[in-house]
């Protein structure tokens, strides 16, 4: 039975290294599978998944507009498995098309991404992921300053925090830290 499935971690928790590892697993047994990314994400180029310990991959780009459902079910032979990097940035349009994915075509769909922003807000995709997933697993990294697990991303610039901002501020470590919520209202900058 194919089931909606959302990981979710902060920054540098192994989210899009799983997800190549995901696809290299059904592939490696001929089962083709389609990975997915929000075409806000340009820092490797769009439409690709880059990890920070080098792997990468093509992925089809999600646009505000993109109607997931109708690429996915126009696909021949259907997808094995669906995987989305960066979720965090979908629509509730996008969550929904995707449970329909799972119900309608009986086809997997593992979305991975962020469950809050630099201001400890939740974003839409994964508020919406959160409600409709079937499973919710976190992704489990640990804090840039001390020992502790990271639930949060501190955002900084020109070496200090940022707190207020607009939502979507694209980066990763030279932009971001993964930190627990100590850190995150007291950082070692």
């Amino acid at each position: 039975m194919a089931q909606l499935f959302f990981k979710y971690g902060a920054m540098n928790s192994g989210k899009t290294i799983e997800i190549l590892k995901v696809a290299h697993n059904y592939e490696e047994q001929d089962k083709p599978v389609v990975i997915m990314t929000s075409a806000l994400d340009t820092r490797s180029g769009q439409g690709r998944v880059s990890s920070r310990i080098g792997l990468e991959r093509e992925a089809l780009p999600i646009f505000e507009e993109t109607d997931v459902f109708a690429v996915i079910e126009k696909m021949s032979p259907a997808p094995y498995c669906v995987l989305i990097d960066e979720a965090q940035f979908l629509t509730k349009e996008h969550v929904l098309a995707f449970t329909r994915i799972v119900d309608e075509l009986q086809i997997p769909v593992m979305a991975f991404g962020l469950k809050n922003d630099f201001r400890n807000e939740m974003f839409e995709g994964s508020k919406y992921l959160l409600l409709y997933a079937d499973k919710i697993e976190e992704m489990k990294t640990i804090c840039w300053f001390c020992h502790k697990k990271a639930s949060m991303n501190l955002h900084y610039l020109d070496g200090k925090p940022v707190y207020e901002g607009d939502q979507v501020q694209i980066g990763g470590n030279e932009a971001y830290y993964p930190v627990c919520r100590y850190h995150y209202f007291h950082p070692e900058i």
